[in-house]
C-alpha cells in the first residue's frame, strides 16, 4: 500500500492525524531529520512553524496562541527564557487544537507546537511535518492532495539543507543545552 492509500484509510476511519512518522511519504526526510545537527533541526523547525502562522491568522483571526509559542521558543533556544515559560506557550498552543477550530487549523496548531518543541528535543523534528501534512490533507481533500504533499516534503529537505548552513554560519547566542 503506498502512502496516499493509507492516508485514504486513515480518512476512512475518521483519524484525526492523516501522517505517521513511519509512513513511506517520509522516507527521504527522516533520516535527514535524524542526522541534522540540533541547531539546524531548530532553525529548520522554528522557520517552518513561522510559516505557517498568517495560515493559522487566516484561520484563526486574532488568535495569537500559536505565535507566541513561536516567540518563547525562539528566546528559549538562545537561551533567554527558561523551559517553563516556552512549554507554557507550547502547551497553549497545543489547546486552540481542541478547542472548536476547523480540522485543517487544528492539525496546523499541533504542526506549530512541535516544531516548538524540537528545542526540547529532536523527536517532535517529524511532529511538524506530520501534522501540517494532515492540515494540507484536510484543505484540499485527501484524493487531491497527493502532488501537494510530495512537493512539500521535498520542500521540507531542502529547507533542512539550508538550516544546516545558517546553523553552521550562526554562532549564536544559543541556549548552552544546544551545544557547540
Amino acid at each position: 500500500m503506498d502512502w496516499l492509500d493509507t492516508v485514504k484509510v486513515r480518512a476512512k476511519r475518521k483519524n484525526k492525524v492523516l501522517f505517521m512518522p513511519g509512513d513511506a511519504v517520509f522516507d527521504a526526510l527522516a533520516p535527514l531529520t535524524e542526522r541534522a545537527g540540533r541547531r539546524a533541526l531548530v532553525l529548520w523547525a522554528l522557520s517552518l512553524a513561522e510559516e505557517a502562522l498568517p495560515r493559522l491568522q487566516a484561520l484563526l483571526p486574532g488568535e495569537t496562541r500559536p505565535m507566541e509559542s513561536v516567540l518563547l521558543a525562539r528566546l528559549w533556544a538562545r537561551g533567554e527564557v527558561k523551559m517553563p515559560a516556552a512549554k507554557a506557550a507550547i502547551l497553549a498552543c497545543h489547546a486552540v487544537a481542541r478547542e472548536n477550530v476547523s480540522a485543517e487549523a487544528a492539525a496546523l496548531c499541533h504542526a506549530v507546537g512541535q516544531a516548538c518543541a524540537v528545542v526540547h528535543a529532536r523527536g517532535h523534528a517529524m511532529g511538524f511535518a506530520v501534522y501540517e501534512l494532515t492540515a494540507v490533507a484536510r484543505r484540499e481533500g485527501v484524493e487531491a492532495c497527493c502532488a501537494s504533499v510530495t512537493s512539500r516534503v521535498c520542500e521540507y529537505a531542502a529547507r533542512l539543507a539550508r538550516a544546516e548552513e545558517e546553523a553552521a554560519a550562526n554562532p549564536g547566542p544559543w541556549a548552552k543545552f544546544l551545544g557547540a
